[in-house]
């Protein structure tokens, strides 16, 4: 089952048109990560001083925090191109080596989801990042000969949401590998109202707070909540988007003021009905919920554990007291009662 909610973390069509719109084009402009940036534009400048390209970077993190960003940000920070891919798209070594080939100077090749690049193509990727050339087997058989293809210097950019699927000589081939955190209130309170201006939207400090609360920490889901009110207002002839807007709005679309949305209440509401509280495994959870279990792993755990309404154990999934305060159901096992 596809997650279908207004604060669900795969892009569509609608967001990557809107993420054009409002992506930064410096790292001057982008708000958050502020660890991390820095350490970019540290390792940016020393680059371009050089005459280099940027070593290859792995950005890691949930779905939604900017990763994809980011790689942009750092072509247009370096002044060279960029060519996206996914791994689920590089399906054949052909495809990369066709990509590879055509890439010029300093390029950077974007590759998201790189923990699902089929291994006969992964493994045409350690020489070509290490050694900048990739080597052919000819004539097959007892005359085999090989011939090797040199590449231009480029950078690669590898985005996942499952860093600990990522091999080890992958990983290894990475000179900065990097995590992205949930963002702070401030933070997603600049985002709309950052967003806001580029949109000509008129939005009060209060409706931008109360967008920002239910984000889930995540600027994506911000602007897709931000272009939800703003439909709201529009149809209810409001010239300035308030609070009174953007709470109906979410309370329409069944975002509660946690940010949680129905599918992250219902899997709450399972361990502590259904399994007393936890511990019990995503498996099971998945199953009673029917629902994907890497759905439930990529998307909806990481904003419950950062925000303290699930803890994961060794022996499974654990509701916390304040899971059982939100949604207002008391656990009959110890798990949530003992933390």
């Amino acid at each position: 089952m596809t997650r279908e909610s207004v604060v669900g973390l795969q892009a569509n069509g609608d967001d990557e048109r809107v993420l054009r719109t409002l992506r930064p084009r410096n790292l001057d402009e982008y708000i958050g990560q502020k660890a991390l940036v820095e350490n970019l534009a540290i390792a940016i400048q020393a680059a371009k001083e050089r005459g280099e390209a940027l070593d290859h970077l792995l950005f890691h993190g949930p779905p939604g925090l900017g990763k994809t960003t980011l790689a942009h940000v750092i072509a247009l920070e370096m002044g060279t191109e960029i060519i996206t891919s996914s791994g689920p798209a590089l399906e054949r070594s052909a495809d990369l080596v066709g990509i590879l080939t055509n890439m010029q100077e300093g390029s950077i090749l974007f590759i998201d989801e790189i923990h699902r690049l089929p291994k006969v193509v992964e493994e045409y990727l350690y020489p070509a990042m290490e050694e900048f050339g990739i080597d052919f087997v000819l004539d097959p058989g007892p005359h085999a000969r090989t011939v090797r293809l040199e590449l231009d210097r480029f950078t690669v950019v590898g985005a996942t949401t499952r860093a600990g699927l990522i091999t080890g000589p992958l990983r290894d081939r990475f000179g900065l590998s990097m995590h992205l955190e949930f963002y702070s209130l401030d933070e997603l309170v600049k985002i709309v109202e950052r967003s806001a201006r580029i949109l000509e939207l008129k939005v009060t400090a209060e409706a931008a707070e109360c967008i920002a609360m239910r984000s889930r920490g995540t600027p994506r889901i911000a602007n897709r909540l931000l272009r939800r009110v703003r439909d709201y207002a529009q149809v209810q002839r409001k010239d300035c988007i308030d609070e009174d807007a953007a709470v109906e709005t979410m309370d329409m679309h069944g975002v509660d003021e946690a940010g949680l949305d129905r599918l992250d209440r219902r899997y709450l509401e399972v361990i502590i009905r259904q399994y007393g509280g936890g511990p019990v495994g995503v498996a099971a959870i998945a199953a009673t919920l029917n629902e994907e279990q890497d759905t439930l792993i990529d998307v909806v755990e990481p904003y419950l554990l950062s925000s303290g309404f699930l803890n994961r154990t060794r022996r499974g999934r654990v509701a916390t007291p304040k899971a059982c305060r939100h949604t207002g159901l008391q656990a009959s096992g110890q798990g949530a009662l003992d933390l």
